[in-house]
């Protein structure tokens, strides 16, 4: 079965006060679909930037990645836009909901943005908010939520357009424990119910223990692969360098 997400050789460099900085140094990585996994290291190791890199918000300096069949790196900007929007879900440590809309407007608006019937996504808005369990406060704006509340219509709104992966950046860098443990709840059941492919940047060690597959980064490079299970259609890894 082919890879949902494909990485070859990705690397990223930075123009820093008239040094290069390597952040990326060959990445190979490949990513099924239905898996979920934790993407794990140092500060500095490049997770983000591969996250980033992923998730179409950054361009790679050289290297190959392939999304559902898709070649990333050679599309011009509007059609990267178009496969963002179309495949790719985002949660981010901080929120980023807006402040003057509803739970409920807030988890419509991706699918408002790209022109969708707003009768059927305000039934999509209102079943992914049951899902995560907060129908009841589908009229309540981000400041009358707390931290969870709030990161958990984030993770709704990640969903609305039905996504193939859900890339999350440290979701849970501002909760508490036992905040945080519901949220990583939350993201086993999504990838257990829908299929979706989720990939979580995380310094929780606790929440990267419990997954399937963890993806060790040091100094810009894949230290280490360990997986542990696959979903029934992928593939085990070989000895190849693509894992």
């Amino acid at each position: 079965m082919d890879a949902l997400v494909l990485i070859e050789d990705l690397k990223k460099s930075f123009q820093h006060e008239g040094r290069t900085l390597d952040v990326l140094k060959g990445i190979d990585l490949n990513i099924y679909q239905a898996q979920i996994l934790a993407i794990v290291g140092p500060s500095g190791a490049g997770k983000s930037t591969l996250l980033h890199c992923i998730g179409t918000l950054d361009l790679p300096s050289s290297g190959r990645i392939r999304l559902a069949g898709e070649e990333l790196t050679t599309m011009s900007s509007s059609r990267l836009a178009a496969v963002r929007n179309r495949t790719i879900g985002f949660v981010f440590q901080f929120h980023h909901l807006l402040p003057e809309f509803t739970a409920l407007e807030n988890v419509m608006l991706p699918g408002l943005i790209q022109g969708k019937n707003r009768r059927e996504m305000e039934r999509r808005a209102r079943s992914l908010l049951e899902e995560v369990k907060l129908d009841h406060r589908a009229t309540h704006r981000p400041g009358e939520l707390s931290g969870g509340e709030q990161q958990r219509v984030a993770v709704a709104r990640a969903l609305a357009l039905d996504p193939k992966i859900v890339l999350a950046d440290e979701p849970t860098g501002n909760l508490d424990t036992a905040t945080s443990d519901a949220i990583h709840d939350l993201f086993f059941q999504i990838n257990r119910e829908h299929g979706t492919t989720i990939v979580v940047v995380t310094h929780n060690p606790a929440f990267a223990e419990r997954m399937p597959r963890v993806v060790r980064m040091k100094d810009g490079r894949v230290d280490h692969d360990d997986v542990r299970s696959l979903p029934d259609a992928a593939p085990k890894p070989t000895d190849s360098p693509i894992l």
